[in-house]
């Protein structure tokens, strides 16, 4: 796994670089020996003594991503790659699966069971149908905040494209369009 590092208003150093390398070399476990997959890693540190760290693995079939706040960036290493860890667990037989389906005889990850496999099915419990109404990202967050939900699905009035606006942890909004 090829290793992007870089760090926000805290220096990388040989050690703090070294370490995350060597946590995500233990990745590599999980995955069938033909994934080339370049893990990319951001390190912050905020001036309330805070550390925060993002990883995202990138790959053809899906996208590995997490992040983890704590005061101390060696254990907001440990906790994301925890992260990580289960949500591979958690998912390699649905992406396996899918995979297979796409390509014959293709796996993304190992077969090697741990005792900490889980496999869930993903399961569809509700469907809701209704209208895109045209309207700015302005309007669709008015929409969403009225409605109580964390996510609105609309038309774009200016571009006719489905977008989506979401409200984010931290209080303040994104928006989802599509590549033209």
């Amino acid at each position: 796994m090829i290793n992007n590092v870089r760090g926000e208003n805290i220096e990388v150093t040989p050690a703090l670089r070294e370490y995350v390398e060597k946590k995500l070399a233990k990745l590599e476990r999980y995955f069938e020996e033909s994934v080339d997959a370049k893990a990319n890693v951001n390190l912050k540190y905020y001036n309330d003594q805070e550390s925060k760290i993002e990883v995202t693995i990138p790959m053809p079939q899906l996208v590995l991503r997490a992040e983890e706040h704590h005061q101390d960036m060696y254990a907001a290493i440990d906790l994301v790659m925890n992260k990580l860890e289960r949500q591979i667990r958690k998912h390699k037989t649905k992406v396996n699966r899918k995979v297979r389906e796409q390509q014959a005889d293709a796996k993304l990850f190992a077969n090697g069971q741990t005792e900490n496999d889980v496999e869930e099915d993903i399961q569809v419990v509700r469907t809701k149908r209704f209208d895109l109404k045209p309207m700015d990202s302005e309007e669709a967050i008015l929409q969403m905040d009225m409605l109580g939900h964390n996510f609105f699905v609309y038309t774009n009035a200016e571009t006719n494209k489905t977008n989506v606006v979401y409200r984010r942890k931290d209080g303040k909004y994104g928006l989802i369009e599509p590549n033209e």
